[in-house]
C-alpha cells in the first residue's frame, strides 16, 4: 500500500509513515529486537491466541475505559513507555508526546536517557509524569536524578531492571549505533542517508537542537552529542545489582515505585518483598534476551502468582485497544507501549500521539461493548479463551 498519502488509524499505519520519515537507523533502533527477533514476533504474535468471547443483547450504552494505573487516575488503562533518545524521531518528541498524554488522561513516562530533559517536560503542564531510571554505578547520580523528579511533582518511578548488559541488537550493530555496552561503534549512516530524509534533516537533526541527553548533562559535562552521552550511560550500567539494591531504592523513593522487567512469578514475588507497588511483565520489547517467552503468555500465571501482593502491568506488543483488551482480561492492571507511541510521533508529530491513543480508547471501547460490559471492573478472564 503507498504510504505518501495514507491517514493514519493504526499503529501499523503510524509504523509505515515512520518508516518512511525516518533514516534506516534510527527506523532500526525503534523496529528492531535482540539477535533473530523472535521474541519481537512473538510479543505481537501470541496476542492472536487471545480470543474475545463475544456476548450479545447486553446495555452497553455507556462504556467506560476509566480507571487508576498503578494508583494514577487515566482515561484509559494505558501509559506511554519510556523510549530512548525519542528527541532523535520528531523535534523535542518527548515534549511533544507528553501534550498528547495529557490531553489523553493518560500517563506519560520519561527515559533517563530522554532527549528533553525532565525540566522540559515538567514545564508542559501540572499533570504529573512518571520516570523511568536505571541503577548507575554512580549512586550518587541516581540520588541526585531522584531529587530533582521528586521536585518537579513526579511520584512515580519505574525502575528497570532487565538491563544488566545490554542485549546485542543486531540491526544496531550493522548500522554501528550498538553492540553491547563498551562497544558503541562509529554510525555507518552515510550522507545519503540523511539526504534521502530532507524533511527529518530539516525538523529534527536542525530544528530539534539540542540533542543531548537532557537529563545527564549534568554529569557527562565533556559530552556533545548523543553517542558520547551512550557511551557514559553504556558505562554505567551496574550488572552487580541484585534486589538489594532494590531495597536501599525503596528506601529514597517515598512514591509508587514500580519495577519493570520481569518474566517470572518468582522474580515478580521477589519485587513486592522489597517494596514494588507494581510490576510490569516485559522482555523489554524483545530486545534483550531473545527466545524468551512473550509477554502475554506468562501474565496470567505471574498475575496468579502474586495476587494480593502487588499490581501486575505489561507491556511488549501491545498494538491495539484489542490487546489492551485482552491483557486486562488475564490478570493486567493496563498496559505500557513504546513503539507505537514512537511511531506515532515520529509519522506526525503531537497530533499522530494523540490519533493513535484515539484510535486504542476506541477500539477498547468497541471490544468491551461487544463482550457486554460496560467498566473495567466487569473485564475478566471469562471474557477470552487462549489457544494452547
Amino acid at each position: 500500500m503507498p504510504t505518501l498519502n495514507l491517514v493514519p488509524v493504526t499503529s501499523d499505519d503510524y509504523r509505515r509513515l515512520a518508516e518512511r520519515a525516518l533514516p534506516r537507523f534510527l527506523f532500526d533502533y525503534v523496529d528492531g529486537g535482540a539477535y533473530r527477533e523472535v521474541t519481537l514476533d512473538r510479543n505481537t504474535a501470541d496476542f492472536n491466541r487471545v480470543s474475545p468471547r463475544q456476548r450479545v443483547m447486553r446495555d452497553v450504552s455507556a462504556v467506560s475505559t476509566a480507571g487508576t494505573l498503578a494508583g494514577t487516575g487515566c482515561a484509559l488503562p494505558l501509559a506511554l513507555a519510556p523510549v530512548g533518545m525519542g528527541g532523535m524521531l520528531a523535534p523535542r518528541a518527548e515534549v511533544q508526546a507528553k501534550r498528547a498524554a495529557d490531553d489523553a488522561g493518560v500517563p506519560f513516562t520519561l527515559s533517563t536517557v530522554s532527549i528533553c530533559s525532565m525540566e522540559e517536560v515538567a514545564a508542559v503542564s501540572d499533570r504529573p509524569f512518571w520516570f523511568q531510571l536505571y541503577m548507575l554505578r554512580d549512586r550518587g547520580v541516581v540520588q541526585e536524578l531522584l531529587t530533582r523528579a521528586w521536585g518537579l511533582g513526579v511520584r512515580t518511578l519505574v525502575f528497570t531492571v532487565d538491563l544488566a548488559v545490554v542485549g546485542e541488537r543486531y540491526r544496531d550493530v550493522r548500522n554501528g549505533i550498538a553492540g553491547g555496552v563498551g562497544r558503541w561503534g562509529r554510525l555507518r549512516a552515510g550522507p545519503l542517508s540523511y539526504l534521502a530524509h530532507p524533511g527529518w534533516l530539516r525538523r529534527v537533526a536542525i530544528g530539534g537542537k539540542p540533542h543531548t541527553f537532557g537529563n545527564l548533562v549534568a554529569y557527562v559535562p565533556a559530552a556533545t552529542n548523543p553517542t558520547e552521552y551512550r557511551d557514559w550511560v553504556g558505562r554505567q550500567f551496574d550488572p552487580s545489582v541484585t534486589w538489594a539494591d532494590i531495597e536501599w531504592l525503596r528506601g529514597l523513593w517515598a512514591g509508587t515505585l514500580i519495577i519493570k522487567g520481569v518474566l517470572s512469578t518468582e522474580d515478580a514475588r521477589a519485587a513486592a518483598r522489597v517494596g514494588a507497588d507494581a510490576v510490569v511483565v516485559s522482555n523489554h520489547g524483545g530486545r534483550q534476551l531473545d527466545g524468551v517467552p512473550s509477554t502475554i503468555s506468562v501474565l496470567p500465571r505471574i498475575a496468579e502468582g502474586v495476587a494480593g501482593q502487588t499490581k501486575v502491568l505489561l507491556d511488549g506488543g501491545v498494538r491495539s485497544g484489542l490487546d489492551v483488551f485482552r491483557a486486562r482480561a488475564l490478570g493486567a492492571e493496563g498496559v505500557l507501549i513504546g513503539r507505537p507511541w514512537a511511531y506515532a510521533v515520529a509519522a506526525r508529530g503531537q497530533a499522530g500521539v494523540a490519533g493513535l491513543l484515539g484510535t486504542l480508547r476506541r477500539e477498547m471501547e468497541v471490544a468491551m461493548a461487544l463482550c457486554g460490559v460496560t467498566s473495567l471492573a466487569d473485564i475478566t478472564p471469562g471474557l477470552v479463551t487462549v489457544a494452547d
